[in-house]
This record gives structure tokens, C-alpha cells and sequence, in this order.
């Protein structure tokens, strides 16, 4: 499979020296091939993968203006026959690694650690603060309600994932989704720009400076609840730096009791994902603790 993706990059972009490469595991979504170790290159693995990628490419190259740390910009792309193995984009490697939580627990510099928040803080603020109306005349999102988006999954989590849980697990699930959609707040959500997938997987940093130095992955990007965001920071880094990071965010406040509600989709969402794509893996993963 690495071979026919080179074979598909080389015939679209025959001027391009590619001396090495070798496929980075990491993409759930996506197969990763990292070239020459300055370029990344994402194949998705599925049919909606591809309008996924497109969008995302259209997301990343419309946000380039406002954010002012580093996200991918896809130089090298390729949409032409639309199926998977031969769709593509193709970006410079951010420097960085993931800022794991491990990683955020062994610093005891108090300052590093506001900072890193502050810095984290910045960019869903920017990101955030894009106006929706202005990039919507060039991304055309979808503008769904969140309260729209958690009914629908609710529904697929019962028809699809509950045959598998314990009855104590779809009695927690239903009175968490259930508290959720009757709160009157939930329905005047004002949606904003969101990265989607904000973990630690997608969080770079530097660890010699001690700066974020780029943000990855805009698969999930689009218009939601800047709450699912946050619960992004929450299920990588625990509460204790949740907080900081909330205390320094516009209205922190208003969303708290939001993203704890998100972060307790994640597993589902990853099982979810499996039974839909047939990637038992992803399946066990998110079931595990409701079985």
C-alpha cells in the first residue's frame, strides 16, 4: 500500500525527491506517510474520508490568516479521481512532539505551565473568534446545532452500541444525554469555529523551549460548541489543567458544565466510529468500559 501511495504522489508531482519515507501509524482517519522527514502526507482510508480531507484542506488554508501558531498548510494536493489510496494533500512537517500528558506532569515550573496554558488558550480564542458569517462565504460549514448533533448521536449510540453494554452502562449514558438536551442553555449554544479533535496527539510542542510550536489534525473542524474544544484539553490533561486553562478563557464559566458533558462522548464516539468503519480496534477501545 506505501508503495502505490508514493507511486500516486510521484505521478502527480513528478519533480518531487522523495529519498525516503516510511508510514506513521497514528491516523485513525487517515493513512500518514511521512517523506524525506519534512513532509507529511495523509491518504484518507475511507469513501467520506475524502470529502472530510477536502474540507479540511479548505479549513486549514482559510485559517492561515488569524491563527498565530503554526497549523498545516497543504502544499501538495490531489482530489482529481475522488476514491481512496488516490486522494491526498501534502504538508510540511511541524516541528514538535505531542505534548503528552506525561509530559505536562513531570514540569514543576510553575510559569512553563501558565504559559503552555496561555498559549493554548490563544489559539481557541482565535480560532474561536473567526467570524463564522465571514468564512462561511468561502467554507460553506455546516451549521447544525450541538444540540442537534448530540441527539443524533444519542440515537446512533443506542441502536448501535447498546446491544453491546451492560444495563448499567446505557442507564448512565441515557440520564447523561438526557440532562443534556432537556437544559433550556443547550438550545442557545452559539456555535464558533472549532478544531474538533483537540488532544494531545494534536498538540505539538517543543520541549527544549517549552513552547507550543504547532496544532495538527483539522479532520474534525467546522462549526460547533467551543465547549468540545475545551474537552479536548480535560480528557488529555486532567482537571487541575483544565482549569487554568478555562480561568483564562472569555466566559470560561458559561461552558464548564459543557465540556464535562463532551468528554464523556469521547470513548463512545471512538466506539462508535469502529462499528460504523469496521475498525475493530477503535471499537474495543470505546466499549471497553461499558461491557
Amino acid at each position: 500500500m506505501i508503495d502505490k501511495y508514493i507511486k500516486n504522489i510521484q505521478q502527480i508531482y513528478p519533480d518531487l525527491s522523495m529519498e525516503h519515507y516510511y508510514r506513521n501509524d497514528i491516523g485513525q482517519n487517515n493513512d500518514v506517510l511521512i517523506v524525506n522527514n519534512s513532509l507529511v502526507f495523509r491518504f484518507p482510508k475511507y469513501e467520506k474520508g475524502i470529502t472530510q480531507l477536502k474540507k479540511e484542506t479548505e479549513f486549514l488554508e482559510y485559517i492561515k490568516y488569524f491563527i498565530t501558531i503554526p497549523v498545516p498548510h497543504p502544499t501538495y494536493q490531489s482530489f482529481r479521481t475522488l476514491k481512496p489510496g488516490e486522494v491526498f494533500t501534502g504538508y510540511k512537517m511541524i516541528a514538535g512532539v505531542p505534548l503528552w500528558r506525561e509530559s505536562l506532569q513531570n514540569i514543576e515550573n510553575e510559569e512553563l505551565l501558565k504559559e503552555l496554558a496561555s498559549q493554548l488558550v490563544t489559539f481557541l480564542t482565535e480560532l474561536h473568534s473567526i467570524s463564522k458569517e465571514k468564512a462561511n462565504m468561502v467554507l460553506k460549514l455546516s451549521d447544525s446545532s450541538p444540540l442537534e448533533e448530540m441527539s443524533d448521536l444519542f440515537t446512533r449510540i443506542q441502536h448501535k452500541l447498546f446491544p453491546f453494554m451492560r444495563k448499567e452502562a446505557q442507564e448512565e449514558i441515557t440520564h447523561s444525554f438526557e440532562t443534556f438536551l432537556k437544559e433550556k442553555s443547550a438550545s442557545s449554544i452559539e456555535s464558533t469555529l472549532i478544531h474538533g479533535d483537540f488532544g494531545a496527539s494534536n498538540i505539538l510542542w517543543d520541549p527544549e523551549s517549552g513552547k507550543l510550536s504547532g496544532v495538527i489534525d483539522f479532520g474534525g473542524a467546522g462549526l460547533g460548541d467551543p465547549a468540545y474544544d475545551f474537552a479536548g484539553i480535560l480528557s488529555s490533561y486532567g482537571v487541575d489543567f483544565f482549569d487554568r486553562c478555562i480561568d483564562l478563557y472569555p466566559g470560561g464559566n458559561e461552558i464548564f458544565e459543557r465540556v464535562k458533558f463532551y468528554k464523556g462522548t469521547f470513548a463512545l464516539q471512538e466506539a462508535l466510529h469502529g462499528i460504523e468503519n469496521n475498525d475493530n480496534q477503535a471499537f474495543e477501545n470505546g466499549i471497553k468500559d461499558y461491557r
